[in-house]
């Protein structure tokens, strides 16, 4: 479990949401400062605390209040990595624009696109499945019983 308490899952579909418009934005401009903020973004839910990030905040403050309450949570950890992996995409994109291999940047755009678009669109978060996948493979601690 992450430090973070478990979330609303409408917050990460809402942020989604503005992630997929940003990089389409990015992708029909080519605007790369653009993407560099929105790799800030991503760097401040994936590292900092989801609770900071400036999308997190915008739902709670602007869309939550206007919603009918939920009792629906989950675990913050997956979306979290998610957020870190769409970070990684955005610092390959973000060196394509700026070095001027403009395929690369286009591609790594277009993936962190592609998955925003997912969980946008169809409460799909590829990168919180990713993580629970990995979570599978990862050794479980062995618990010991004292004597």
């Amino acid at each position: 479990m992450s430090a973070d308490p478990p979330v609303d899952p409408r917050g990460p579909r809402f942020a989604a949401g503005v992630t997929t418009v940003v990089l389409a934005v990015v992708l029909v401009t080519g605007w790369w400062p653009l993407l560099a903020a929105q790799g800030v973004v991503f760097a401040i839910g994936g590292f900092v605390g989801l609770r900071y990030a400036p999308y997190s905040l915008l739902y709670r403050s602007l869309v939550a209040p206007r919603l009918a309450p939920t009792s629906e949570r989950e675990d913050a950890a997956p979306v979290r990595f998610s957020q870190g992996l769409g970070f990684a995409f955005v610092v390959v994109g973000v060196l394509g624009y700026a070095t001027g291999v403009a395929w690369l940047g286009i591609t790594a755009t277009a993936f962190a696109l592609a998955a925003a678009f997912l969980n946008a669109a169809f409460a799909f978060c590829l990168g919180c499945e990713t993580y629970l996948l990995i979570q599978r493979f990862r050794p479980q601690q062995k618990v010991s019983a004292r004597p």
